[in-house]
C-alpha cells in the first residue's frame, strides 16, 4: 500500500473521531429547543449544585412547554406545562414508565431492590416482584389496592391524636411531631403497628437515612455518576459517595428487615394481632377482617406463592414506608411554615373550623363542610411539593412531540415546580392562597383522572403508570393534621432576640425531597378549653390501647362522608 494512501486513510479517521467527539453534547436540530452547548459537556456546566428547580423553572419561562439538555453523551427532555405531561406520562405511559440510571439512588444506596428506581418496570420489577405491579396492564396488584382501598380508609380511621398531644407538650419539636404523625399512620399500614414517640430508635432510624439518602441522591457527584458510567470505575478514596451509600443501604436494608420479619414472626407464631378467620393458609381472606391491618399479611401469603426472598419483601413494605411518612411530613412541615408567614389564612380556616366543628375536634366526616380546609390540603401539596422536579421517567422507543424527536433513552423530566407556579396558571403563585381550590372538590385522584390537564390540581404525586398509589391515604392524613391541628392551636410568628422572625419560604433543604430548613414557630393551645379537649380524646384513645401503646383492637367504622360524596359523583 502507497504511503500517501495510508496517510489519506489516517486522516479520514482522524477527521471522524474529531467529528464524533465535538457532536458529543450538541443538540440534534430536530430535539426540543434548550440553552446553548458546548462541545463534550453539553449543558453540564450550567447544571447548579444547589436549587436547580429555579434554573429549570427559568429555562421552563424561556423555552416553552418541553425543552431539552444535552449531558454529555445523554439527553435530558424537561416537561413544563400540565398538557405535555397528560399527553406524554399519561396517554403515552406505555412507553414513558422506565427509569433512567440511578447508580446513587439504586445500584448504590438500595442494591437495586427499590421499586421506585427500577429501570424497566415489565420486565425487571415483574420479575422481582410479579405478584406487586403489572404497569403494562394496569392492574393493580392485591398489595397496591390495599394501599388505595379499604385498608387505607381503616388505617386512616385511627385518627392520630397523638400528634396533636405532642403539639401541646413540646411545641418546639413540632418538625418529629409530624414525622412521628406520618410514620405512625404508615407503620400501621405496612407494618401493623403504631410508632408511639419520637424517641423510637426505628424512627429516628428511618428519618435519619430518608435524610442523607436524599442528599445524596442530589447532590452533584450522585447525577454526574448517573450520566458519566465511566466515573463509576473510580476508586472509594476518590468517590466517598459510594462507601457512605452502602453503608447506608446495609443500615436501610437491616432496618426493613426488622420490621418485616417481625411482622412475618407474629403471623407465623400467632402473636400478629389478626381475626381467627384469616389463616396463612387462606389466600382469599380480605384485609376487612384483619384487626391489625397490614400490607405485610399480604407480603407473606404471596412470598410462598411467588417465591420472593424475605429482602426483596422487606424492601417492598420499606419503600411503602418511605414514601408515605417522608413525603407527607414534608408537606405538613411546609403547612406549619406557611401558616406562621400568612396569618390570614390561619385566621379564615379557624373561622371555617369553628363554625363547623365548634368545640369538638375534626374528622373525615367534616370534608364536605370545611371546603376552606380542603382547600388548604391542596394549596399545601401545590405550595411546597415533596419532588420539585419529579421522579424522572426514560422513554423506551422514539416518539415525537410537537414535531420534535424524543430519542428512545432519554430521561423524562417532570418541572413539577414550574408547572405549579406557572402565573398563568396561578396567579401569585408564590403566595400561598387557599382560595385557589375553593369550588375543586376533586381528590387528588380525581384530579389525577380528570382528562383535561389543566384541571388538575397538582402534580406533587407523579403522573402515568407509575404515580403514587397512596394518594388516598396522603389527602386524608393530610386533612386530619391540618384540621386538627389548626382547630386547637395558634400559629405565630417566634420572638428570636426581642424581634418576630419570619421564616423564609425560599430556605429549603437541597436534595431528591423538597422541605424547608428547621425555622421557629411560635406553637400554643388557641385556649385551655382547646387544649382540654385534646388531653381528654388522648386519654380516651388510651383507652383503646395495650401497655405498649398499641391497639388493642383497631377500631370500626362507617364509611366516611367523604367517600359517599364521591362515589355519587362517580356513579
Amino acid at each position: 500500500m502507497p504511503l500517501y494512501t495510508l496517510y489519506a486513510g489516517l486522516v479520514v479517521v482522524v477527521v471522524l473521531l474529531f467529528r464524533r467527539l465535538t457532536s458529543i453534547g450538541q443538540r440534534p436540530k430536530d430535539f426540543p429547543p434548550g440553552p446553548p452547548t458546548l462541545p463534550l459537556v453539553g449543558n453540564l456546566h450550567q447544571i447548579p449544585s444547589e436549587k436547580r428547580h429555579l434554573q429549570f423553572e427559568k429555562w421552563a419561562r424561556e423555552y416553552g412547554p418541553v425543552y431539552s439538555l444535552m449531558l454529555g453523551s445523554k439527553v435530558m427532555v424537561v416537561l413544563n406545562s400540565d398538557v405535555a405531561v397528560k399527553e406524554l406520562i399519561d396517554r403515552r405511559g406505555a412507553i414513558y414508565s422506565s427509569r433512567p440510571e440511578a447508580y446513587v439512588a439504586q445500584d448504590i444506596l438500595s442494591g437495586g431492590l427499590r421499586i421506585l428506581f427500577m429501570v424497566y418496570i415489565l420486565s425487571c420489577a415483574q420479575r422481582t416482584f410479579p405478584w406487586a405491579v403489572d404497569v403494562g396492564s394496569q392492574d393493580r396488584a392485591p398489595c397496591l389496592e390495599r394501599i388505595g382501598g379499604k385498608n387505607v380508609r381503616a388505617v386512616s380511621r385511627l385518627g392520630e391524636q397523638g400528634d396533636a398531644l405532642g403539639f401541646l407538650e413540646s411545641p418546639g419539636d413540632f418538625i418529629n411531631h409530624l414525622r412521628r404523625y406520618t410514620a405512625s399512620l404508615t407503620t400501621q399500614m405496612t407494618f401493623g403497628f403504631r410508632t408511639t414517640t419520637l424517641h423510637d430508635p426505628r424512627f429516628k432510624e428511618a428519618f435519619e437515612i430518608f435524610d442523607r439518602s436524599s442528599e445524596l441522591i442530589g447532590s452533584r457527584i450522585g447525577a454526574l455518576l448517573d450520566l458519566v458510567p465511566m466515573l463509576r470505575n473510580l476508586p472509594e478514596l476518590l468517590l466517598p459517595i459510594k462507601k457512605e451509600g452502602r453503608e447506608l443501604h446495609l443500615r436501610e436494608l437491616k432496618l426493613y428487615r426488622d420490621l418485616f420479619l417481625s411482622t412475618k414472626k407474629g403471623l407465623q407464631n400467632g402473636t400478629a394481632k389478626v381475626s381467627k378467620s384469616l389463616s396463612l393458609h387462606n389466600p382469599t381472606a380480605t384485609l376487612t377482617k384483619i384487626l391489625q391491618p397490614s400490607i405485610c399479611v399480604d407480603l407473606v401469603q404471596e412470598q410462598k406463592q411467588e417465591q420472593i426472598s424475605d429482602n426483596q419483601s422487606a424492601y417492598f413494605g420499606g419503600s411503602l414506608l418511605q414514601a408515605g411518612s417522608e413525603t407527607t411530613s414534608a408537606i405538613l412541615v411546609a403547612f406549619v411554615q406557611a401558616m406562621v408567614i400568612y396569618p390570614d389564612v390561619t385566621r379564615a380556616a379557624q373561622a371555617e373550623l369553628d363554625h363547623v366543628c365548634g368545640d369538638r375536634l375534626p374528622n373525615l366526616n367534616d370534608v364536605p363542610h370545611l371546603p376552606y380546609i380542603r382547600a388548604c390540603a391542596k394549596e399545601s401539596l401545590r405550595w411546597m411539593p415533596g419532588f420539585a422536579l419529579g421522579i424522572p421517567h426514560a422513554v423506551t422507543r422514539d416518539d415525537v412531540y410537537m414535531n420534535y424527536r424524543i430519542p428512545k433513552g432519554a430521561t423524562v423530566i417532570m418541572n413539577v415546580w414550574a408547572i405549579q407556579n406557572d402565573p398563568q396558571r396561578h396567579p401569585d403563585p408564590r403566595r400561598f392562597d387557599p382560595l385557589r381550590y375553593i369550588d375543586d372538590q376533586q381528590t387528588s385522584l380525581d384530579a389525577a383522572n380528570c382528562p383535561d390537564a389543566t384541571k388538575r390540581d397538582h402534580f406533587a404525586f407523579g403522573a402515568g403508570r407509575r404515580r403514587c398509589q397512596g394518594m388516598h391515604l396522603a389527602d386524608r392524613s393530610i386533612f386530619l393534621a391540618i384540621s386538627r391541628l389548626l382547630w386547637a392551636f395558634d400559629f405565630k410568628r417566634a420572638v428570636v432576640d426581642g424581634q418576630e422572625a419570619t421564616p423564609d419560604q425560599d430556605d429549603l433543604l437541597d436534595g431528591m425531597m423538597m422541605l424547608p430548613n428547621p425555622f421557629p414557630a411560635g406553637i400554643r393551645p388557641r385556649n385551655a378549653a382547646r387544649a382540654d379537649v385534646v388531653r381528654k380524646e388522648w386519654e380516651q384513645m388510651m383507652e383503646r390501647l395495650d401497655g405498649e401503646q398499641q391497639w388493642k383492637e383497631v377500631p370500626e367504622g362507617l364509611i366516611w362522608k367523604d367517600e359517599q360524596m364521591s362515589e355519587a359523583q362517580q356513579a
